[in-house]
């Protein structure tokens, strides 16, 4: 368990450093889900196998939708569309799907041997997780949500005065 636990780690702080290096969006965003992928791998060798389900489920699935609809609101028109299409490029993948695969193989065997369970660990339920995130963390969830509102309003703000500017020279230049 200690090998997976180790690579687990080296790919999410290899996942991590091209999320914060990483010039444009997209690739850091596949970047990210590496990332979020290599901590519930994490939790799963650890033996805590509903926090890297609540891993997956929420942060690599619910939040990165969020950042996809984001970069998809913060598309200026019609100029963006020779840049996704460099962004998308079959050689944008192979970074991620490379990581991936490595974490697929470690998932797989982590699971074929028996899950990560740490016999010096007590098993939480997901009851006592709400009871704890909604008794005392209230504060740092609630906290969360509020960072993610303000971030999409705030992206929806960008765009809209960006495509409020667009369609107005193109207005201009076409009279």
């Amino acid at each position: 368990m200690t090998y997976a636990f180790y690579i687990a780690s080296i790919i999410a702080i290899a996942a991590t450093v091209r999320v914060i290096t990483g010039t444009h969006a997209i690739h850091a965003l596949l970047y990210l889900v590496v990332s979020f992928l290599a901590v519930a791998t994490i939790f799963l060798t650890l033996g805590a196998p509903f926090a890297a389900a609540l891993e997956v489920i929420i942060y690599a699935g619910a939040i990165m939708v969020l950042f996809v609809f984001v970069m998809m609101m913060l598309n200026p028109g019609p100029r963006s569309v020779g840049r996704e299409r460099h962004w998308l490029t079959p050689a944008v993948w192979i970074g991620p799907a490379i990581l991936t695969a490595i974490l697929l193989a470690e998932l797989s065997w982590v699971l074929i041997r028996g899950g990560g369970a740490v016999t010096q660990m007590e098993n939480v339920s997901p009851k006592e997780t709400g009871i704890k995130l909604f008794g005392p963390y209230i504060l740092g969830v609630e906290m969360a949500s509020v960072l993610l509102l303000v971030g999409l309003v705030g992206a929806y703000h960008l765009t809209y005065h960006l495509g409020r500017r667009l369609d107005e020279q193109e207005k201009g230049g076409n009279a």
